[in-house]
């Protein structure tokens, strides 16, 4: 089946924001199912829209996944709920146990990467050491599941890939502001993301790294760290 009939009669809206590792897992995951959406960039720093507000009244944060109008939101939940809409090819595998596994690896990403990454670039001197440290453990933990696998989800690219793979693009504002290099700590991990990188999925959303550094040092100084 081709874009356009698996599409017939389905209005798929993505409230988004460019540099979001969180919009741009819903990206991949569309992508790999043979499906896109209309992408709506929010201005983050000017003024959040109607839509987006009336969409995640609770969070009032993108990604937000509209399907024929109705609003699905957070990032993790939205990959599910479009590999159950979508079926084929399925993102989670068909086994109870490695499901179980995906969903718990997508957990500990979602609770701890992303904001320890963000304590490295917050802050300064001991506070900013600390974080790295932090931010190295949990990446070796990560590199520790992926073991001699080819991706993390086993032999085929697939769920936990997808809520990891779009955090990475981070990494080198994290590493240029914590100096330090994951690929020295993590070696199989830098591996696995050149790896995913190389798929059309993946390639065609990642931003550029260097392009996310310079967003992250205008945080800075929108915070006042510099």
């Amino acid at each position: 089946q081709n874009i356009r009939e698996r599409m017939a009669g389905e209005q798929l809206v993505l409230l988004d924001f460019w540099a979001s590792p969180f919009c741009n897992r819903v990206k991949i995951a569309l992508a790999e199912k043979g499906l896109k959406a209309r992408e709506r960039e929010e201005d983050l720093f000017g003024g959040k829209s109607e839509l987006l507000l009336k969409s995640n009244p609770v969070h009032q944060k993108v990604p937000v996944f509209l399907h024929n109008g109705k609003p699905v939101c957070e990032s993790t939940n939205i990959v599910t709920y479009i590999d159950e809409t979508w079926t084929s090819p399925p993102l989670l595998p068909t086994c109870t146990y490695e499901r179980a596994r995906a969903r718990f690896w997508a957990d500990f990403i979602d609770k701890k990467l992303f904001d320890t990454g963000g304590n490295i670039w917050r802050s300064t001197g001991q506070e900013q050491e600390a974080a790295t440290k932090d931010f190295i453990q949990i990446v070796k933990l990560l590199e520790g599941t992926l073991g001699d696998k080819e991706f993390l989800s086993g032999d085929k690219f697939g769920f936990i890939d997808i809520i990891l793979i779009p955090l990475t693009s981070w990494f080198y504002a994290y590493e240029t502001f914590g100096g330090f290099k994951v690929e020295d700590h993590c070696p199989k991990l830098s591996a696995w993301i050149k790896r995913c990188s190389e798929r059309e999925s993946v390639a065609k959303v990642l931003p550029c790294p260097q392009k996310v550094c310079e967003l992250v040092g205008m945080m800075r100084k929108m915070n006042g760290i510099e």
